[in-house]
């Protein structure tokens, strides 16, 4: 449903060009949709309202589309959306009774409730929620909802996508979808900031299932039969029911608001505004007719038996025992959360944490807090009065040193036997294969890491990550490292991104993109790419790294984006300190100055200790002693001091760096790649 604070939203009901290949193309299935139109209002005004003890139970499933992002809401959103959608049909919205006195005895209690289905089309135990891993989530078409749909005369099939077509949802009238060629556009798309009250949703966002859920029920707007509200034409529509007034349609709460010459129901769940509280009695009737009319199946979903073939009439089962958390990889001293995920019917549940605070717990999403660095198993045991399942994850947290590997880290990968190691974590979050150990080809020694790429993998990401590195002691580091690229098509755009993190991994911050042409090593390439010499591999080398990087548990993360391209390769990655090396002593007797790294790149830290405060020269030379750049002509005080070099315009070279104080001159000399 829009709300007034979503400009630019609209609900997309109905519109048949949603259908896509469906409908395009085949106008007698237009000449379908008209006359089985006629036929349901036709029904719809002869039925007779019929009370129903038991009221109707419609199973419900959940398919949630989604590329890894924000739209890959929790259960809990979608346990919650179910919430507001039983209130909201059986007059039990909390604020139902503050619509305007001239529509409070109006107030519907539909008497139909909406079950996640316990069963899925072949038996098998589900919690009624279905994920799928697709891009199309970005678009959600009829080719998304083509990807996974269940039987639409056993399941209201709901799709939550990170786009509706420029809708908050949408969802057709049973009349057009009626034929058994509709079956794969009937139910509902929606928005996953849409979806109930929680998670990426809002309370004001909350009701727009119930909306689209009323068209799925052959309701339409109040304003009549299309998607534009507040055009004064809409006077001249109606929307079939008795006791709606006529209206233009809003989009804001004007609770008084008469804009055909009557108060306006603006709180109806079928307007566009964002203060709905109700259905009317007879959209009561309009709905129950649709429920129970065959036109597409409608009338076969609250059937006993298909309430027994979808699970929503028998006691819960426990089928399923398996939970998540927020982190699988922290740092000692850190905390994680764990959320169980089981299904259904579950009453207790009993974890166990080895080396963990606490060490055990009953709650349904505990925090624990790792102190020790190592892989830690946890196990979880759930049961209801006649079930009990566990389940253990072996190795499930890693916990690394809050203080971690010394600088210089040189990793050439040559004494290293598999991916994942001691010191790299590989993410491979498509599991597809990801990042692996390649004796093929290397810059260096024997070995090198490899990522298998091809056009099939386009959209995929795959990510290496560093084991913790203490940097407290020599700061700013300096990341450099070798690699090799090649694309298949002269239009792959293939990314990598080098990211730091502070915090063990809690957020990261990038350092570095090389993307399409800047990533590219060698020529275009139809097979398996392999470097062919050190000419097909290029350096890089970051900034430094330093000031709030300045920690003991830094972690470096390389994430490589598919577009299509061939293979990437990665060597050589040396992470240095702008004085390591330096001896104490004689640094402090002011003898020394460093340059790191050593050969150089694109930048360089100059180190030198200052016994006095005092005008400092600080030149970069070259072999035959002239001055190429003045990289400081002022004053320091004594102590540490260092001074960063770009190198990025310099040709490869032997070169010099001198600096000159009142006390006398020293010389470094260092190596430009």
């Amino acid at each position: 449903m829009l709300h007034a604070q979503d400009v630019g939203f609209h609900c997309g009901a109905n519109e048949l060009d949603r259908m896509g290949t469906l409908i395009t193309g085949h106008p007698e299935r237009l000449q379908e949709i008209a006359q089985v139109e006629a036929q349901l209002e036709h029904f719809t005004q002869t039925w007779e309202l019929e009370a129903r003890e038991d009221g109707y139970v419609i199973p419900v499933v959940f398919h949630i589309i989604h590329n890894n992002g924000s739209e890959n809401i929790s259960n809990e959103q979608v346990h919650d959306a179910v919430r507001v959608m039983n209130e909201d049909f059986n007059k039990m919205t909390p604020d139902w009774t503050q619509v305007q006195p001239e529509f409070l005895s109006l107030v519907a209690d539909m008497g139909i409730t909406f079950k996640l289905a316990q069963l899925d089309p072949d038996g098998n135990c589900t919690n009624g929620i279905t994920r799928t891993v697709s891009t199309l989530t970005n678009s959600g078409d009829q080719n998304m909802k083509n990807l996974i749909n269940w039987p639409r005369n056993r399941y209201l099939n709901v799709w939550v996508a990170a786009n509706a077509g420029g809708a908050a949802g949408y969802s057709m009238y049973p009349s057009s979808v009626s034929g058994s060629w509709g079956a794969a556009a009937d139910g509902i798309v929606v928005l996953s900031t849409y979806v109930g009250a929680i998670g990426t949703s809002s309370e004001g966002r909350s009701h727009t299932l119930s909306h689209e859920a009323g068209h799925w029920l052959n309701l339409k707007h109040c304003w009549g039969d299309s998607n534009d509200p507040g055009v004064a034409s809409n006077c001249g529509t109606d929307d079939n029911v008795a006791d709606t007034p006529l209206t233009i349609g809003w989009t804001n709460c004007s609770l008084r608001g008469s804009s055909c010459s009557s108060l306006d129901n603006v709180e109806n769940f079928m307007e566009y505004s964002y203060c709905s509280k109700m259905f009317t009695n007879g959209q009561k009737a309009r709905v129950l007719a649709a429920l129970n009319s065959s036109t597409a199946s409608r009338n076969n979903l609250w059937t006993a038996s298909n309430l027994a073939l979808t699970g929503v009439s028998t006691p819960p089962q426990i089928c399923s025992v398996q939970f998540n958390s927020t982190l699988r990889t922290i740092c000692a001293g850190q905390s994680i959360t764990f959320t169980d995920g089981s299904y259904n019917g579950v009453t207790q549940r009993q974890w166990t944490f080895p080396g963990g605070n606490p060490a055990s717990s009953t709650s349904p999403d505990p925090q624990v807090t790792y102190d020790t660095p190592g892989q830690y198993n946890v196990t979880l045991s759930v049961s209801n009065d006649a079930q009990s399942e566990e389940i253990t994850e072996q190795q499930y947290v890693l916990v690394l040193p809050s203080t971690g590997m010394p600088l210089p880290v040189v990793e050439g990968f040559e004494s290293m036997d598999q991916l994942p190691s001691e010191n790299w974590e590989v993410n491979d979050i498509d599991q597809d294969g990801s990042f692996q150990l390649s004796s093929s080809a290397a810059y260096s020694g024997t070995q090198s890491v490899r990522l298998l790429n091809s056009s099939a993998a386009a959209g995929r990401r795959d990510e290496l990550i560093s084991n913790t590195i203490d940097i407290t002691i020599a700061p700013p580091a300096i990341l450099s490292f070798r690699y090799a690229f090649a694309k298949r098509l002269n239009g792959n755009s293939d990314a990598l991104r080098v990211y730091a993190s502070r915090d063990c991994g809690l957020t990261w911050s990038l350092r570095r993109t090389l993307i399409g042409d800047n990533l590219v090593t060698a020529p275009n390439t139809a097979g398996s790419f392999v470097p062919n010499g050190p000419d097909q591999w290029a350096y890089n080398e970051l900034a430094p790294i330093g000031g709030l990087f300045e920690v003991s548990n830094l972690r470096i993360k390389f994430v490589f984006d598919s577009d299509g391209g061939n293979n990437f390769w990665l060597d050589d990655i040396n992470i240095n300190g702008a004085s390591v090396g330096i001896d104490e002593a004689a640094m402090t007797a002011g003898n020394t100055v460093l340059v790191v790294p050593n050969p150089a790149r694109d930048r360089a830290v100059v180190s030198a200790y200052l016994k006095e405060p005092g005008a400092v020269k600080v030149e970069l030379m070259d072999l035959l002693g002239r001055p190429v750049q003045v990289i400081d002509d002022g004053t320091k005080p004594s102590g540490p001091v260092q001074w960063e070099m770009d190198l990025g315009s310099l040709p490869s070279g032997m070169y010099f760096v001198r600096v000159q104080q009142a006390g006398g001159i020293r010389v470094a000399k260092f190596t430009k790649e």
